[in-house]
């Protein structure tokens, strides 16, 4: 299984969800990220992080909210939101940094 920095240094763009399974929009937003993951395959990475399951991660990105969006380009945020967004928002722009 591939790290989480292993994942974000690569060349392909990288969408990271950190959700919580008690979170309620982070439930709603599920169905989006999933279509959002398949809609890319190939061009960019979805990935979900459990911000409970990896405390480490979500202090070092200061997650401070769930749900919160980053994507990730070699290894650097180069765009965050916090709280639910557009899926089609979302593939537009993570597609922007292809």
């Amino acid at each position: 299984m591939e790290k989480f920095t292993e994942i974000i240094n690569g060349d392909k763009p990288v969408l990271v969800d950190f959700f919580a399974e008690w979170c309620g929009p982070c439930k709603a937003m599920a169905p989006a990220i999933t279509q959002l993951g398949k809609a890319v395959q190939g061009r960019a990475r979805v990935l979900k992080i459990d911000i409970d399951r990896n405390p480490a991660i979500a202090q070092q990105l200061q997650i401070q909210a769930v749900p919160t969006f980053a994507i990730f380009k070699k290894g650097r945020v180069v765009w965050r939101h916090s709280g639910m967004a557009d899926g089609k928002s979302l593939k537009n722009t993570l597609l922007n940094f292809v």
